[in-house]
């Protein structure tokens, strides 16, 4: 290992299994990246001014306070740059969710046409809810009998319709019909609604190159419609379509931390983004063929575990145990426990390659996307998928044979209710026969749930992993605001024991009292990143119930990305400000202070669409921030008042 800056663990981190690996991997030599990040600073420029290095005339540092360092080689203006240089991480945020959305739809079509063995449309009943919002026919009239269409057929004629999210150059993405009326009008005036997601990427890249789109307003209009591409198009196709195929998540128990690896076990884990690859494996690690291998090799059997988002999904799904978000992904190869690990795209380090060769654990790509320096590559293929997953897994049955390095587990899990969404959102609160978001709508207007929060994102070694989720979450449900999960947030809040019902101890009164009413944590774990789209979808049917205002904008929510560190959080992030929601990013923001853009960021937007952007490092004032707007919102609808509990006779009853 290179010499470098001793590390203060209890620092870096409050997780206990990444403390206890932390410090297995300094007696054992190994650096992982939260040693990279304590050896390497920030870069100045990048932190501090703005850099462009968008032809060869430059690169160019630009800052406010330097007379000499206002304009470009070119003339471009600092803003003109922030602008450019924030519209190429949402391009690059927007395209990585797109393209698995692609991705996504692709093994679709192949399963409406027969071509795929290995998987089928497990939730029809979601299928037809989602040809139903885009006016696709379920129903065809035969000789006067009107009678429901084949499956496989409504599934092809979806799959075309979804298709135009992408390749349409003209007209409006098909999720448009699932925005709020107020809300589009908005954007049909500003020009911002996506025609689909190649030409509103392509169009964004073209306007950053030299000498094209100079004026930040004008370039911040069509990286939002970027954005919106990705949160109304390539990430709801995503998550509709994997509910399909896989089934929709409904309210499960499962586990989450490193206390899931078993030391008797062959422990096969999955890292990444896309559900197809570890679908699939959940097939091959339950077939008696591959246990039967397992047990000859000496182990007691064959255990799953998950790791960053695809982990998210089947947690929500099928109750995989998790064991990580993105920053613990190499303290758990430290372990020594881990017998293969399998990846396909985003969000995978590089640095996982030479840790797994430390430890003698087969590290295998699965995606011809994502090939990694001094991995094994092995190609899925989705039409035959177990091809693949079948060879992981003899990968790992040998190396549990010839294990070679001293195991250490860290004994820490942690169960969790995973697996909320629209739907089941809806059950919770109306039942089988009345599902509605009326109960929710009176709590907020009643005052007993002050508001909604997205907390959603990364983690980042910039920050300490995993505090500021945790306390930023702690400090909005004890000021009874509802808070819903998605990504790498969620499993360090499932770490710290909010995902259950027992939690509603540590909320506000009132929303601990809707929490027991109900029986729900007070926290809500929506899935991956990629179901940000949920998030969207539950505040558009808050929006619809009725009381709380005609816009997105008017809701009383908030979102937050505590510790992000991907592109694919400030798209996310700037769909969610584009649709109307105040937004607060913490760890680092890419904008410099003192410029007219970044004064557009976070206020002139708000006059724009209604939502904007704020930072905070600091979790406690990130929190108030959030609370703050969700009380200025309830101050606008008129319901910031807490009402009086009245107990009815019956002439009330009469008159109501």
């Amino acid at each position: 290992m290179a010499k470098s800056k001793e590390l203060n663990i209890q620092e870096a981190t409050i997780c206990p299994s990444t403390i206890q690996m932390l410090e297995k991997a300094q007696k054992d030599g190994v650096q992982i990246s939260f040693h990279r990040a304590n050896d390497m600073a920030a870069c100045p420029i990048g932190a501090v001014s703005a850099c462009c290095k968008n032809c060869s005339m430059g690169p160019c540092r630009m800052s406010p306070k330097d007379p000499y360092a206002k304009v470009g080689v070119c003339g471009a203006t600092i803003d003109t740059i922030g602008a450019r240089n924030f519209a190429r991480m949402v391009v690059a945020g927007a395209a990585a969710h797109t393209d698995h959305g692609m991705g996504m739809l692709d093994c679709f079509k192949e399963v409406a046409h027969g071509k795929v063995d290995g998987f089928r449309i497990k939730d029809e009943q979601k299928l037809k809810e989602v040809c139903g919002y885009l006016d696709i026919p379920i129903t065809v009239e035969v000789d006067g009998e009107v009678k429901e269409r084949e499956i496989l057929e409504l599934a092809s004629e979806l799959a075309e319709e979804l298709e135009k999210t992408y390749t349409q150059v003209e007209g409006e993405i098909p999720f448009m019909k699932r925005v709020p009326e107020k809300t589009l009008e908005r954007w049909r005036e500003l020009g911002i609604v996506p025609r689909g997601a190649m030409r509103e990427l392509m169009e964004m890249m073209h306007r950053t190159h030299i000498g094209v789109d100079q004026e930040y307003v004008n370039i911040s209009r069509q990286f939002q419609r970027a954005a919106l591409s990705d949160g109304w198009g390539g990430s709801m196709v995503a998550t509709e379509i994997s509910d399909i195929l896989f089934g929709t998540p409904k309210p499960i128990d499962a586990y989450v931390d490193m206390g899931c690896l078993e030391e008797k076990q062959v422990n096969v884990v999955i890292n990444g983004h896309e559900p197809i690859m570890f679908e699939a494996m959940i097939d091959s690690v339950n077939d008696p063929k591959m246990i039967e291998k397992a047990k000859a090799a000496g182990a007691e059997g064959l255990n799953l575990a998950g790791m960053c988002c695809s982990g998210a999904e089947v947690l929500m799904r099928h109750g995989v145990p998790h064991a990580g978000n993105f920053m613990s992904t190499e303290a758990l190869l430290v372990t020594g426990a881990v017998d293969a690990m399998a990846v396909d795209v985003q969000c995978i380090k590089q640095g996982l390659s030479p840790v797994a060769e430390c430890y003698g654990t087969p590290f295998i790509t699965t995606n011809y996307r994502a090939h990694i320096e001094g991995a094994t590559h092995i190609q899925l293929d989705e039409s035959n998928p177990r091809e693949c997953v079948d060879q992981v897994v003899e990968l790992a049955i040998e190396r549990f044979k010839n294990r070679s390095k001293p195991i250490e587990i860290p004994q820490n899990k942690h169960i969790g209710i995973h697996g909320f969404g629209h739907e089941s959102i809806l059950y919770h609160l109306g039942g089988t026969y009345r599902p509605s978001y009326r109960p929710l709508n009176d709590a907020i207007i009643s005052g007993r749930i002050r508001g909604v929060a997205g907390v959603v994102g990364c983690t980042n070694p910039r920050v300490k992993h995993d505090w500021v989720h945790t306390e930023v979450v702690k400090e909005l449900i004890k000021n009874d605001v509802l808070v819903l999960q998605t990504g790498c947030s969620t499993i360090a809040i499932g770490k710290a024991g909010l995902l259950t019902p027992e939690a509603a101890k540590f909320a506000g009164p009132g929303l601990a009292e809707i929490c027991e009413t109900v029986g729900i944590p007070p926290v809500l774990s929506l899935g991956s990143c990629v179901d940000n789209s949920r998030i969207l979808i539950a505040a558009s049917a808050v929006l619809k119930e009725g009381g709380l205002g005609e816009r997105l904008s008017d809701l009383p929510v908030a979102g937050s990305a505590p510790e992000w560190m991907s592109e694919k959080a400030i798209s996310i992030g700037q769909y969610f400000v584009s649709s109307g929601v105040y937004t607060v990013f913490g760890a680092a923001f890419p904008v410099t202070e003192g410029t007219k853009f970044k004064e557009h960021l976070f206020s002139g937007l708000e006059e724009e669409v209604g939502g904007m952007w704020d930072f905070a490092v600091d979790p406690y004032e990130h929190a108030a921030k959030m609370i703050a707007h969700i009380d200025k919102k309830r101050e606008a609808l008129g319901i910031n008042v807490k009402q009086e509990r009245k107990l009815f006779d019956m002439a009330d009853r009469r008159e109501l």
